[in-house]
């Protein structure tokens, strides 16, 4: 028997926001629970890849409100940024009105869905109200010599016509749209989350998933090494040396050339005449190659001679300079010393340049000859004056005392990972609040005229330079320290500074004197369970986790990390490939929500696959679904009165309590730790045939109670014909009693001479002597034993009996 999902659905939605029952309140008594999905962009319609992630997000959210928790399971829209403008751009369509008729059409998506959001607490970062927050961060940031601008080379988009921070470059690619990353020369804002670079190492106080964890730490990129100085003073320059840093220091004897980056600022100043055409032409063709062209281990290594040399200060040598696209200014300091006998790219890059390799840690029995290869293990330190004979472990302790001895360098810590860049050449985005006048030079905006607010009638098409700088209401200003004419920042904050901190917003969304409310925070606190995707682990997340430990340290919260514990989603394939809008293979959920209905999706999706893993979309998949809630809805509205005698009889009834037992206790354990599947299939494997009436009613509740976070129309309309109190969703989950949920029979695995023979069904209970003797008497056993005496019986209880012969 089917049921009419169109109306269970309507009936309920209207119930429930009649009911306030998702209402969330700062001073329950239970203790707080706070759980959230990353919000999306609202860049168009919502799709099944969505639903997967926010299902996923909701029916774990609802496990633990059931299992007494006071849960915040809000939601929100990422609404600035390049997809909901370009997305606007591709439609003719204002970004605001784009956006705001998405966010629109997604509300009603979302609530067909049944999530328990409760919109009270909506966070929508497009509007004053939210980015006046962004602007009022800054500002502090900004006095704290935590916020910055600064003339850098910079990734530029050259199809998004803006500036990409280096964790929006993926291999050497734009992020947003594939286009090739180039470089150029701006000034440039920027977050100081280098000075938090050591503690976002520290993963001690999360539970994060490893990969995630590692791909943190390898984005900071902490090396321990030494920086050391080379002399250029006979050039009779400002500089007076040039520094590099490395790991190797015990083989700075074997430096036969020095390389900069071709950004590098001594380049123009170092090269002599008769190389001055040559190397500007290799300069200006770096320069249009991406860095993963650049640094790619199958491209040839070039470079080109600059006529300058430096010193080596340790053994008074002078080394050629030259210029190679391989060196990046943005790492290190620009600069490397090559050192060929003990570096395969410097070796290649030597044979082929004709330069010195000079062996400087010996192999094992060395006799002196050439090295066909770079060596690259310990060894013995040769050719490097005073250190000679000493292991190359001892000389990078011995020689990095000797320079920091002689003021030439010293240890230090380099990083990878480079402030965060948050100016973008774009309209839909926080405008930064700093006015530039002629007198008093960069000048941040007044907290009391916040928000700078975003001219609607501002031309949005990218340019190359900001749309706001062609908007004169906006660009012409006044000083605010002494009222001369100035001129507006013209740049606009990166979307990532939205969610970098809307996780607080949601405690008090309609807090009008701060960014949140200090006490409704101090009850909600860190993101107790945060789920999305792990595309965002060097992007967002670590972002957030700067914004957090920077406001610690201000003052404003009192936790160290975001989000205490983190589950990333799979992701949905169509056709074998990942659903995406860009490839032009996402499915949308609604045609498959009115015909059979939101609960029927949401369970097909929880049961496709792993949730942290994903799965391909199949219509008959779905179809599997609608068969097994129509089954359950059969189920409910059964007679129980009209029962035959064997459903009735005691051990008919008593094998259906312990199944379902069984089942609570399975079904528990899988929705705790994101196993929807397992979850699903376990209530689906529940036979509730044999039964008795006592029996049939007390199983058709706990069921209800367990299908409710995955199937919350339906569980809903069960739970009332069963005579249950409003609301289904407010009732405690089941329980199970570890007696009855106990398997009167196990299977245990017999071996002889450790290798499987048979398998015995036993009582649970059984005894060591029992089991052993049950194992004896097989037949099996008796065929792989004739013959030879058992000279020992193993049992492993509840598992297995080794029987040992010879």
């Amino acid at each position: 028997m089917s049921y009419d999902h169109r109306d269970m659905q309507a009936k309920w939605s209207d119930r429930w926001e009649d009911g306030g029952i998702y209402a969330v309140a700062d001073d329950d008594p239970r203790p707080k629970w706070y759980e959230l999905h990353m919000y999306p962009y609202p860049s168009g319609d919502l799709h099944v890849g969505h639903w997967f992630a926010m299902t996923g997000a909701d029916v774990h959210a609802r496990y633990m409100r059931m299992k007494g928790y006071n849960v915040l399971h809000p939601m929100g829209f990422d609404a600035f940024g390049l997809n909901a403008e370009n997305a606007a751009i591709k439609n003719g369509v204002h970004p605001h009105t784009w956006t705001m008729s998405n966010i629109e059409n997604m509300r009603r998506q979302l609530r067909s869905m049944g999530p328990m959001y409760d919109w009270e607490r909506e966070v929508v970062t497009c509007i004053p109200d939210y980015y006046k927050w962004n602007q009022w961060f800054f500002l502090q940031l900004y006095k704290n010599g935590l916020a910055y601008r600064a003339d850098a080379p910079v990734n530029w988009c050259p199809s998004c016509q803006t500036v990409l921070a280096n964790e929006q470059v993926i291999n050497g690619f734009c992020e947003r749209c594939d286009t090739a990353v180039a470089h150029k020369d701006m000034e440039q804002w920027f977050f100081k989350i280098t000075d938090y670079a050591d503690e976002l190492l520290d993963h001690s106080k999360m539970d994060w998933p490893d990969r995630i964890n590692t791909m943190q730490t390898n984005w900071i990129g902490r090396s321990k090494g030494v920086e050391v100085d080379f002399d250029i003073s006979e050039y009779g320059l400002d500089e007076q040396a040039i520094r590099t840093f490395t790991t190797r220091i015990d083989t700075v004897f074997g430096v036969t050339f020095i390389v900069l980056a071709p950004e590098h600022p001594l380049v123009d100043k170092l090269t002599t005449s008769e190389h001055r055409d040559e190397v500007t032409a290799y300069v200006e063709q770096a320069r249009l190659q991406t860095e993963i062209e650049r640094l790619s281990t199958e491209k040839e290594k070039t470079g080109v001679f600059t006529g300058a040399f430096a010193v080596n200060k340790l053994n008074g040598e002078r080394v050629p300079i030259l210029v190679a696209d391989y060196v990046l200014l943005s790492y290190g300091t620009g600069m490397v010393m090559g050192v060929p006998a003990h570096d395969e790219r410097d070796f290649i890059f030597a044979t082929k340049n004709g330069l010195p390799i000079r062996v400087v840690i010996a192999p094992p029995a060395w006799d002196g000859s050439k090295l066909d290869e770079a060596y690259i293990a310990p060894g013995t330190q040769v050719n490097s004056g005073q250190f000679d004979g000493i292991p190359n472990s001892e000389g990078l302790e011995r020689i990095a005392d000797f320079i920091e001895a002689n003021g030439w360098g010293e240890r230090s810590v380099n990083y990878r990972m480079r402030d965060w860049l948050i100016s973008r050449q774009r309209y839909w985005g926080t405008p930064i609040p700093v006015v530039y006048c002629e007198k008093c030079g960069e000048t941040p905006v007044p907290e009391s005229d916040l928000p700078v607010l975003l001219p609607e009638d501002a031309e949005f098409l990218p340019t190359g330079d900001s749309p706001l700088a062609l908007h004169e209401g906006f660009v012409n200003a006044t000083c605010p320290d002494c009222g001369s004419p100035a001129k507006r920042e013209t740049d606009t904050m990166d979307t990532f500074v939205d969610s970098s901190w809307y996780f607080l917003r949601y405690a008090s969304p309609k807090f009008e004197d701060g960014p949140f409310d200090p006490n409704a925070l101090e009850q909600w606190g860190a993101v107790d369970q945060y789920t999305g995707g792990v595309e965002h682990a060097v992007m967002h997340l670590l972002y957030a986790r700067f914004f957090v430990k920077a406001l610690r340290d201000l003052g404003y919260v009192e936790f160290d990390e975001p989000f205490v514990r983190l589950v990333n989603q799979g992701t949905i394939v169509f056709n074998h490939q990942k659903m995406s809008k860009s490839r032009g293979n996402v499915i949308a959920p609604d045609a498959y929500v009115s015909d059979v209905g939101a609960d029927v999706v949401r369970t097909y999706m929880m049961f496709m696959g792993p949730w942290e893993a994903g799965g391909e979309w199949n219509d008959d998949g779905i179809n599997g679904m609608a068969r097994w809630t129509n089954r359950v809805w059969d189920l409910a509205n059964r007679d129980a009165g009209v029962l035959d005698e064997s459903d009735t009889h005691p051990d008919a009834v008593r094998g259906l309590r312990r199944l379902m037992h069984q089942t609570i206790r399975k079904v528990t354990e899988d929705v705790e730790r994101f196993k929807f599947n397992t979850g699903i299939a376990a209530m689906m494997a529940w036979d509730s045939g044999a039964i008795d009436s006592s029996a049939w009613n007390e199983s058709i509740r706990n069921l209800a109670l367990m299908m409710s976070p995955v199937t919350p129309f339906l569980a809903e309309e069960i739970w009332e014909r069963v005579g249950g109190p409003f609301s289904v969703h407010q009732q405690p989950w089941p329980t199970w009693d570890p007696d009855l949920a106990a398997d009167e029979t196990i299977t245990l695995v017999v071996q002889v001479n450790g290798r499987l023979r048979d398998r015995i069904e036993v009582p649970a209970d059984i005894s060591e002597d029992d089991a052993k003797t049950r194992a004896l008497e097989s037949d099996r056993v008796a065929a792989h034993t004739e013959g030879k005496q058992v000279r020992r019986v193993i049992y492993v209880p509840g598992r297995l009996v080794n029987v040992v012969a010879t």
